[in-house]
């Protein structure tokens, strides 16, 4: 069987990644570039929709970006100045191509393309109704419940069918449309999921859910896409409207602490740089006598800097980990995926033999790879293994487009701090607390009222009805009875 490295098995993962570019020529190649630089949001899947004026052009496929839309005749047959594209994580069950997006529809006013980055958290109560009204779904996707409700709009222009649509949907969207008019990008009211807007030359506008991916394509920033608003652009104009009544914005906290790329931008500050003062804030609330601090590649490198520099102890590179093997194969046996495990990280052992160890990580989900890494570390010889998480204890699941474990297997939901240092086996364990993190991201602390950003999967507050999770006797059968692939 192909498995995913067994280090990146048991994480959050964000389920998309989503970018869309307006007015240039060439525009399905701008978009395989950027999803190139958004593949760490979904790795599953990816698809490239493009608009040539007349006629609408989409293809999806399994995989990787790269071996999918590198070559020169798959991008010539996506022609067009207008286009997007999504790279996407399933949540449950197997990858199907029906559910890759871009999804496409022809409508009453022509071709309608959306790529999604979310998760409608009363779609299966929307999709209920939609079914008995008639509609036909040839997807398992919340999003084809966005093309239904436009569809079935009584309203006159498409845009207000768009809008009426969303009044409707409840839980988290960034998306990317296309039509026959334009380009449509939008966030829902609270911003739960990222979108930023660029710009290339003097009339292409870019969407993307990361700067980093502007960087790729050579954009430049202009500003975030604001919770709430709808950006369209039409004939190289550009406009604005928000016809939601405002709300105080939730943005996801996990993008900070895991999903975007360090070398991403939001709210005017570097992803790296906050990964850095959260580990310094895990330094100042859990400090321990250790002789190296050592991140668990990749994620856990920013933070580990910052806690080494708060602490103190030296930073070291205590595991090294392989970038040349992809994924790998693994026979049957135990002794056999053992090895696998150290095909792609293997401990620094010179380094570590005989130390006493501070291991940083992003988060704690199963417990499973934690306790591998902390294994790792006692083979090599470590004297003492400690463990600091990034982040405050994941108790709960994300209802708003990450693909959470149902709660009864997040660690931090089964036992108690003792209970999981017992499960990981390590000499101590601690995690940033709620307000830690919310100071390193500038805030005196979390505030009950109105909190800055959604934190739901630490502390239970969701911002949204979950109008399907209420009407379910499980997370289990809502993961059975609808896929979440925003």
């Amino acid at each position: 069987m192909f498995t995913t490295h067994p280090f990146d098995d048991d994480k959050l993962r964000e389920e998309c990644g989503i970018f869309g570019v307006s007015g240039a020529d060439g525009a399905a190649a701008l978009v395989a570039l950027g999803l190139h630089a958004l593949q760490h949001r979904g790795q599953e899947a990816a698809g490239i929709c493009s608009w040539d004026g007349a006629m609408f052009h989409t293809q999806r496929a399994q995989g990787h970006v790269a071996g999918n839309f590198d070559r020169p005749e798959v991008i010539e047959s996506l022609p067009g100045a207008t286009a997007c594209g999504h790279v996407r994580y399933s949540t449950t069950g197997e990858t199907s191509n029906r559910n890759i997006q871009p999804l496409y529809a022809e409508l009453a006013s022509g071709g309608f393309a959306v790529a999604h980055n979310g998760n409608l958290s009363n779609a299966m109560r929307l999709r209920k109704d939609l079914v008995r009204t008639g509609s036909i779904f040839q997807s398992t996707s919340d999003t084809e419940v966005i093309i239904h409700l436009v569809a079935t709009s009584n309203y006159r222009t498409l845009l207000d069918r768009f809008i009426d649509a969303l009044k409707q949907v409840e839980g988290a969207y960034s998306l990317i449309c296309m039509t026959p008019e334009g380009m449509i990008a939008c966030r829902d009211p609270l911003g739960i999921r990222p979108l930023v807007m660029g710009k290339l030359g003097d009339g292409a506008y870019i969407f993307a859910s990361e700067t980093v991916a502007l960087d790729v394509v050579g954009a430049e920033f202009v500003r975030e896409v604001e919770p709430g608003e709808l950006v369209i652009v039409k004939n190289g104009e550009l406009r604005s409207i928000r016809p939601f009544a405002p709300l105080s914005p939730r943005p996801c906290i996990f993008e900070w602490v895991y999903f975007s790329r360090p070398d991403s931008i939001s709210e005017d500050r570097s992803v790296y740089s906050v990964r850095k003062a959260i580990g310094a804030e895990l330094a100042q609330e859990n400090a321990v006598e250790a002789d190296l601090v050592i991140p668990v590649p990749d994620s856990g490198v920013p933070a580990a800097i910052g806690y080494a520099q708060a602490s103190g102890i030296p930073f070291e590179l205590g595991i090294i980990r392989s970038h040349y093997v992809g994924r790998t194969f693994i026979q049957p046996g135990d002794k056999v995926r053992h090895l696998g495990v150290k095909l792609k990280h293997n401990a620094n052992r010179k380094l570590i033999e005989g130390k006493r160890i501070v291991l940083v990580d992003d988060s704690i989900v199963r417990g499973t790879t934690s306790l591998k890494i902390v294994q790792m570390m006692r083979d090599a010889g470590a004297a003492e293994v400690h463990m600091r998480i990034a982040s405050p204890p994941t108790r709960h699941s994300c209802f708003y487009g990450v693909d959470t474990p149902e709660r009864a297997k997040l660690l931090a939901a089964k036992y108690d701090l003792g209970g999981m240092t017992d499960y990981i086996q390590a000499d101590s364990l601690a995690f940033i607390s709620i307000d830690g993190l919310y100071r390193a991201l500038g805030e005196a602390n979390r505030t009950a009222v109105r909190p800055k950003y959604c934190d739901a999967c630490f502390t239970g507050d969701y911002p949204t009805p979950l109008t399907d999770q209420d009407e379910t006797t499980s997370v289990d059968q809502f993961a059975v009875l609808a896929e979440r692939v925003g």
